[in-house]
This record gives structure tokens, sequence and C-alpha cells, in this order.
């Protein structure tokens, strides 16, 4: 897809009030930090919209004066910038398969109760999900062990995190079904639709719980205290999405906010979990997490994209769901720029009779979907750019080819 990123006006005050707002964590905060030294750069030099524009499709690194400079990982010397297109042969599935073959086993495993709370809680425990946060859990593990160690190796604990990543998404997946009255889920009934909505909410907890144990078994105090931040976070996700800001300039950054911490977070953190098990400082501690923080609000992107675009078959569960439910995703925000009269209907969570057609619409008639896909693309490009400060080895070149994974993805 083409693309025209539109910086849209006035570009300061949008920045000032993304970058700097008080109540924004200064964790996500970082979520901006890709875009903030260029943009101000231009700003400061009296660019107009177009010229931004031309700096945003330039890309992360379009900019010398202004380019982030990295503090993670190794010296300069070892940071590459390898052929996105050259590392394609480092296939993720095939190169952690043996690593994660028996992983829903051994959940279940952890799962086992004597009554109908063990069959609901290992309901979406088939081996039918993408297990897109163990697979990156397991390949930044291996990746930093070769980094630090010169072993292409991975510890027990953080196997199992990759399980603890797994079975916190799932609890989410089992919780997100009961709020949203989802009927199906990965092109099967739901839990909640099969047993009923209380007792899959006491499964989802009761994942969570197991989970939490299990994290509690590495007896590392760091560890439970970042992935605790996960727990946090997707609660305050939650929250933040039954509501929307009245203010068109604040809407993206709480949306982007939201993003992090529903999706995101769950990813970054347990990035940097496994980085701090293989003994990595601080900073390469922050390569982690930036990888996983990137990737994560890329394939939020593309969910929402595709929640638009896919049919439900694909998808394996209902589609145009988020507008149905009253959220304005980035598509939707992208294309309030050429159709101001959807800003009413995202005040009204689209509440009205016809406002779901109408929305449906305005954005297929405006290049929202294009921007969202290009915003995608510069945070798998940012992902890039920081795992690749790391020694060169095969997880390594897979992380980076799950980078084009996401952007391509159909479901």
């Amino acid at each position: 897809m083409t693309s025209s990123m539109r910086v849209r006006g006035p570009a300061a005050r949008l920045l000032d009030t993304i970058l700097n707002r008080a109540s924004v964590h200064a964790t996500t905060r970082n979520i901006f930090r890709s875009y903030s030294g260029y943009v101000m750069c231009g700003l400061k030099r009296g660019y107009d919209a177009s010229r931004l524009t031309s700096m945003m499709r330039q890309g992360l690194s379009g900019c010398e004066q202004c380019r982030p400079v990295s503090t993670s990982g190794p010296p300069a010397r070892h940071v590459q910038e390898p052929d996105r297109q050259a590392k394609t042969h480092a296939n993720p599935e095939a190169i952690i398969g043996n690593d994660l073959m028996h992983m829903f086993t051994n959940i279940k495993k952890e799962l086992q109760s004597r009554c109908e709370l063990q069959d609901i809680a290992e309901y979406y425990f088939d081996g039918q999900g993408k297990a897109v946060r163990p697979m990156i859990t397991v390949l930044m593990s291996r990746a930093i062990n070769t980094h630090l160690h010169n072993e292409d190796r991975l510890f027990e604990s953080q196997l199992e995190i990759a399980k603890i990543a797994e079975m916190i998404h799932t609890a989410s997946l089992v919780h997100d079904d009961v709020i949203d009255a989802s009927d199906t889920r990965r092109g099967k009934p739901s839990v909640n639709s099969l047993y009923g909505q209380r007792k899959a909410v006491m499964a989802g907890d009761y994942i969570l719980s197991v989970a939490s144990a299990m994290l509690a078994r590495i007896r590392n105090e760091e560890v439970i205290v970042i992935l605790s931040q996960v727990l946090s976070d997707l609660v305050q996700g939650e929250f933040m999405q039954l509501g929307s800001k009245e203010n068109e300039n604040e809407r993206f950054a709480h949306y982007l906010k939201k993003s992090f911490k529903k999706t995101a977070s769950l990813l970054a953190y347990s990035c940097k979990a496994v980085a701090l098990l293989s003994g990595a400082d601080e900073d390469l501690q922050e390569v982690a997490f930036q990888y996983g923080r990137n990737v994560g609000i890329a394939f939020q992107l593309l969910d929402d994209l595709l929640d638009l675009v896919a049919s439900s078959n694909m998808m394996g569960k209902p589609t145009v769901t988020d507008l149905k439910l009253g959220l304005a995703t980035a598509p939707v925000l992208f294309a309030c720029e050429k159709f101001p009269e959807l800003n009413p209907m995202i005040m009204r969570r689209f509440q009205e009779p016809g406002d779901v057609q109408k929305a449906f619409e305005f954005v297929h008639k405006s290049d929202g979907l294009e921007q969202t896909q290009f915003l995608a693309r510069q945070h798998c490009d940012e992902a890039v750019r920081v795992i690749s400060s790391l020694k060169p080895s095969i997880e390594q070149k897979a992380l980076i080819t799950l980078t084009d994974k996401v952007l391509n993805r159909e479901k």
C-alpha cells in the first residue's frame, strides 16, 4: 500500500500534547520517542506539513541531525543495518519449534483441577493460536544469550516466561470475550458462549492465578515486578478503551497509550524479563523492551486495520467489531482528517442508527487504512533498528523477519 502520512496542524501543539502530558507514564512516552526527534527538528526549522510528511516517509533514520541515538546494547561498531529482504530465510517458527513443542501440554498440566474449571481454562490452549508472544520471548532469550555468552541456549526460567506470557494473553482473551459479548474466537465458539459469562470470568482469573504462581517459582524479585506491571497495564488499558477524548489532538495519543497497555506491554515486559534473566544490563534490557514495544504496537495497528478489511472467516472472529463496540481505532482517527463529520460519531461511540455503516464507508473512502499500515511499518522499522544492535545470530535475524510477518499478516 502507498501512504501519505500527513502531520495535522498545529503540529507543534499536537506533539507537545503527546510528549509532555503529565499523566503519561515515562515508559509510555517512549512510544513517541521514535518520532519526536526529527519532527521537532523539522518544526524548529520551520518546515511545513508536506516537508514533515517527507521526513516521516524517509523513516526513523531520515534526518542525520536529529536521529535518535541509542545508548542500548554494545558499542556502535556492533550496530548493523541488515537488509530486511535478505533475512527472510530465518523462519521463526522453525527455529523455536522444539522449544515450544510441548508448551501447550505443559500449560495444561499447570491448569489441572478436579472440576469443570480445568476444561474451561484449557479451552483456548489448543495450539490454534498464533503463539506470537512465546515465539518472540524465546527468540529474544536465545538472541541475547548468544549476544552475551556466545551460547545459543535457552534457560528454563526463560521458557517459563514464554509460557506465562501466553497464559496472561489467553486470560485476557477470555475476559475480552466476556466484556465484548463475543460469540466466536479462533473460528470456534467462545468460552463465554459455551459456559456462560460467570464461569468464563472465573476461568480467566484462574489462568492468571496459576501464571502468577509459576512466576513466583522463578524466584527473581525483579522479574516478578516487571511482569506484574503487565497485569496492571491490561486493566488500565481496558478502562482507557471505555472512554474517548473530546480534544481531537489528544485522541491519537490516548489511542496509542491504550494500545501499549492492552497489547504491547506484555511483549515489551516479557522481552525485558528474559533479558534480565540472561544477565543483561539496563541498556540491553531496554533494547529488548523497545523491540517488544514497537512490534506490539505494530501488531495492534494491524489488528485494528484487519478488523475493517478482513472477513470473519479469515479472522476466525467477528469483524467490524471495534465500530460496533463504539471504539475509534487508528484507521478511523486518520479518516477524521478527510471526514471531520466522524468526530461527533466518535464522541457518541457510533450509537446512532447508521453510524457504524457511515464510519466504515468514510474509512474506506479515506487513506486511513494506508496511514495505519504506514505507522505500523514505522514501528517495525524501529524494532529492526534496535534489535540490530545485538550480535548477529539466527535468532536475531528471525526477530527481524518477524516484523515483516507482523506487517503482512492476514489474520
